[in-house]
């Protein structure tokens, strides 16, 4: 099993984990260049979650097990539905990296239309409003009161961003594409003083969440590499980014609010509003803040597989990358112009 050392890491969980039966069977969820997700199963049936880095030569700390362990091990305090951190290994001689172990949970990732093909309209609905309410509930954590108060800096989170990937945009740009120069320009002009501060999920959308789709409910949030300290508002609008509008003509297959029967993003972000109390009426510069940056991680897909850094990856259309950049960035405008 390529990423799992079997005799070691099945010594490790009988050893740290609770309940852990040998042998196990091993089976990779999710892989590519994120994180790799297996499911790891016990000789009783039970069930577990390991996640440890992609393969490879990796920055540390764009795949820091230890900061998500920790992440998730103090969200899972509150009621904000998450997998349960079970244990977390650093010894690098058991696997090659670190990873950690959480429980397993049950649930379909709506991470395109086909997965709700067989929901009704009030299921769609429901799906729809508890996901904005459990992102209304994580954006209450007390940061300071769940041991997160020094998971990064509080203040100015949207300013270092639209910093940070103005500088990435200026070193994976393959071309000139003036429309992104100037979203970026409109964001540093109008950016919005920051409502607080909340953890931010970073990445939060139905591709993210386990569902129940028998109930129309969020069984657990997942994918928190990304996450940090900073405003919430940035996750609110990054839902609009992938939330289909048929005046907007925005979708994305990758998503299920294509297939119709889901309420309008606008109505889902007044649900949020009226469930924080926070303002939402800059909420079109959240989209394009999202959307923009979207355009610009796009871009350095395309760009290292232009510089041969991607390898040959079979099965993947890689000028998809170079024209989404092209449409994000133009949605990223007509949200701010419609601001």
């Amino acid at each position: 099993m390529q990423g799992i050392e079997v005799d070691k890491v099945s010594h490790w969980l009988q050893e740290h984990i609770a309940g852990a039966l040998a042998p196990f069977e091993f089976e990779l969820i999710t892989g590519g260049r994120s994180n790799l997700t297996f499911r790891v199963l016990g000789a009783d049936g039970t069930q577990f979650v390991l996640r440890r880095p992609p393969l490879g030569h990796v920055l540390a700390t764009a795949h820091d097990m230890a900061r998500e362990h920790r992440i998730i091990s103090a969200v899972g305090t509150t009621g904000v539905p998450v997998p349960r951190a079970l244990g977390l290994c650093t010894d690098e001689a058991v696997n090659g990296a670190p990873f950690y172990v959480m429980s397993f949970v049950e649930g379909v990732v709506l991470d395109g239309p086909e997965r709700v093909e067989q929901m009704s309209a009030d299921l769609r609905r429901g799906v729809a409003e508890h996901l904005f309410d459990v992102l209304a509930d994580l954006h209450a954590v007390d940061v300071d009161a769940v041991g997160l108060g020094t998971l990064a800096r509080r203040e100015g989170y949207v300013e270092r961003q639209v910093k940070r990937w103005s500088t990435q945009w200026e070193q994976s740009r393959t071309r000139q594409l003036p429309v992104v120069d100037e979203v970026a320009r409109l964001l540093r002009e109008r950016m919005p003083a920051q409502q607080g501060v909340s953890i931010a999920h970073g990445d939060y959308r139905f591709g993210n969440v386990l569902a129940d789709t028998n109930r129309g409910r969020v069984n657990a949030v997942l994918d928190w590499e990304l996450c940090t300290l900073g405003d919430p508002l940035a996750d609110v609008g990054y839902l609009g980014v992938y939330w289909f509008d048929p005046a907007l003509g925005n979708a994305r297959q990758n998503d299920p609010t294509v297939a119709g029967d889901f309420p309008p993003y606008g109505a889902m972000v007044q649900r949020y509003a009226q469930r924080t109390g926070r303002d939402v009426s800059d909420i079109g510069y959240y989209i394009a803040f999202g959307a923009w940056r979207l355009a610009v991680i796009s871009e350095g897909v395309y760009a290292r597989y232009l510089y041969g850094a991607m390898g040959q990856q079979e099965g993947v259309e890689f000028d998809i990358f170079r024209t989404a950049t092209e449409a994000l960035a133009e949605q990223a405008l007509a949200a701010l112009k419609a601001d």
